[in-house]
């Protein structure tokens, strides 16, 4: 069974949690959203979504080694707000350059690029993300791509949810290569 994680904060950006959730499960994968408490989390338009794991599990290695193993596909929306907190959770940082270190697919949409900022992996990548964060993920070394699906080996980057239809498509291409050449 493909499982799918959603790494995000309360606060999240409700198009960009909403959508990616909806989207995996028409292509077969198992969703859990991961954030700052399980239960119910609101976006900034005032969503809900049921979070069924908090991040404090990546804290232990049982936990952590259950999420890198469990999942398929990492997929980090956007929302400044709950991207500011969620940039603060040093285990969310390691968890996803591990991930990274793996090769395994990392679906990255609007401020979601602090995540991958932060969690540095971007240096000598082409990234997008909102354009108001250009310049972070310009100095962070990566090149700044302003496009609708942006691929960078294992990560796809897209900078609004304008694209989200065609960031999502690309996405599961790229995790279908990777399950490829991993089987």
């Amino acid at each position: 069974m493909k499982r799918a994680l959603i790494l995000t904060f309360s606060k999240y950006q409700d198009h960009e949690v909403i959508y990616p959730y909806y989207r995996v499960q028409e292509e077969g994968f198992e969703v859990d959203i991961m954030a700052d408490q399980t239960g119910r989390i609101h976006g900034i338009l005032g969503t809900y979504m049921e979070c069924t794991r908090t991040v404090d599990e990546l804290n232990t290695a049982s936990g952590y080694i259950n999420c890198m193993e469990s999942y398929d596909l990492l997929v980090i929306p956007g929302g400044v707000k709950a991207l500011e907190k969620l940039r603060q959770e040093k285990q969310a940082l390691r968890f996803i350059n591990e991930w990274d270190k793996k090769g395994k697919t990392i679906a990255c949409i609007c401020h979601g690029a602090q995540l991958l900022i932060s969690a540095k992996v971007t240096e000598g990548r082409e990234i997008s993300g909102y354009y108001s964060i250009m310049d972070d993920i310009t100095n962070s070394g990566a090149k700044y791509v302003d496009a609708p699906a942006v691929v960078s080996n294992n990560i796809v980057t897209c900078p609004h949810y304008k694209w989200m239809g065609q960031w999502m498509q690309v996405a599961f291409k790229v995790y279908e290569n990777w399950r490829t050449n991993s089987l």
